[in-house]
């Protein structure tokens, strides 16, 4: 960890009413500043890692509001997620840990095969019949929260499916290297149909290679940093030379690892080039405006935009969806207020600290609300997937779909 980023906290506090732990517990111990702090003194030997120091550290969602609100540039998030990860770097990955994050996340097919009992479940109605009976009550609460959060799955994994070249419509402006998501094949396919069918439709030969790996978000949340090397380096190689303009991906959290593949490498040239051509599908469509509004029918609803954290505050892309949005005709967009503010998901966070989770995402229900929209607008699986069972459950007249989707709805009127 590079101790310097640790003194540049200058304890000012302009990061405090950014921070959704801090908001929630007003406790210096729950905010950017005060995880550094720990931190800090950690490597200086003042602290040791009681379960307690390590439980205000795991606090943190990682969102990195802070980092955007911090006059000098420091990252909590970051910093906590760098601390945890030389931490499990010394004491190794369990025997489960290594199971998860080094022999099944970084093998699609057994991915894959892993996901088909749960459409299997879902098929055979046993999950309609589980959910009316109530029986998950029986089984452990993280079980629960899980299954809760599972909406209807696809016919089949879209790697499996989805042509490894999609030709250009018309005159061929580029040819884009569609980076696709784990959770965006195996649970999200319309979102990502729909990414493909925009970028054809706009002139890119759009290329999907069925041998790239997961992006190695999971290994950083599960601090494997060394995972989280070996991914990068199995997808730089893959989409490596000149025959991709750009890396697209719809996945907010594979943009944000996808874009640090240099920086985890130590600044190796072909890692760096790579993570130089990532781009969020906003970003693409938004330089082609003039072209996509050409395309749009009328879509007479309410919508607001719920920014994720991995593409308004990793990748600083905020504009660019708003300004899509507003292509459409007919569209009247209501602005979320703190949209920019986590939505509890953060990953596995959800899981693993639901009461803060749930104390975080009650608060974005409550502003959703506010602005009467029919539809809530989003792009990153992770929000998806929370805040579609949290509408459904909650505001069910709220309908959550990816931006793309949007998008197509009205290119197909």
């Amino acid at each position: 960890m590079d101790y310097v980023k640790l003194i540049n906290c200058m304890r000012c506090g302009m990061c405090l009413p950014h921070c959704p732990t801090y908001k929630e517990t007003f406790l210096e111990t729950a905010s950017p500043r005060g995880r550094v702090a720990l931190v800090r003194k950690f490597q200086e030997g003042e602290l040791v890692d009681t379960d307690q120091f390590l439980e205000y550290v795991s606090l943190c969602l990682d969102c990195q509001a802070c980092a955007s609100a911090c006059p000098c540039g420091v990252n909590a998030g970051e910093l906590v997620a760098e601390f945890r990860c030389e931490k499990k770097a010394g004491q190794g990955l369990s025997i489960i840990e290594n199971a998860i994050l080094r022999q099944l996340v970084p093998h699609p097919d057994r991915l894959e095969a892993a996901t088909a009992p749960l459409r299997l479940y879902q098929l055979s109605g046993l999950q309609k019949l589980v959910r009316s009976l109530g029986l998950l009550k029986m089984f452990p609460a993280a079980l629960g929260r899980m299954e809760g959060l599972l909406p209807k799955l696809p016919g089949a994994p879209l790697r499996k499916t989805i042509d490894e070249v999609t030709p250009a419509q018309g005159t061929e402006k580029g040819t884009v290297g569609f980076f696709l998501g784990c959770v965006m094949s195996l649970i999200f396919s319309e979102a990502s149909i729909a990414t493909v069918e925009l970028l054809s439709s706009l002139g890119y030969k759009v290329v999907t290679p069925k041998d790239q790996k997961c992006c190695g978000a999971p290994n950083m949340l599960g601090h494997d940093f060394e995972g989280v090397k070996q991914a990068a380096r199995f997808n730089t190689d893959l989409f490596e030379g000149d025959a991709y303009d750009f890396i697209v991906t719809d996945c907010g959290g594979c943009g944000a690892e996808l874009k640090k593949y240099g920086h985890h490498l130590d600044g190796e040239a072909k890692a760096t080039a790579f993570s130089s051509k990532v781009r969020d599908i906003s970003e693409i469509l938004a330089n082609e405006a003039g072209a996509l509004k050409e395309k749009l029918k009328p879509l007479n609803l309410k919508v607001t935009y719920h920014d994720p954290c991995h593409i308004a505050h990793c990748q600083g892309i905020r504009s660019q969806p708003r300004a899509l949005i507003n292509l459409v005709p007919g569209i009247d967009f209501r602005e979320l207020p703190e949209a920019d503010a986590c939505c509890g998901s953060a990953g596995t966070y959800n899981i693993e600290k639901p009461e803060m989770s749930d104390r975080v995402l009650a608060r974005k229900l409550a502003n959703v609300e506010k602005t009467g929209a029919d539809y809530l607008v989003t792009s990153n699986p992770g929000c998806l997937l929370q805040l579609k069972k949290a509408m459904a459950e909650q505001l069910p007249q709220v309908k959550v779909i990816h931006l793309t989707e949007l998008l197509q709805m009205s290119m197909n009127g």
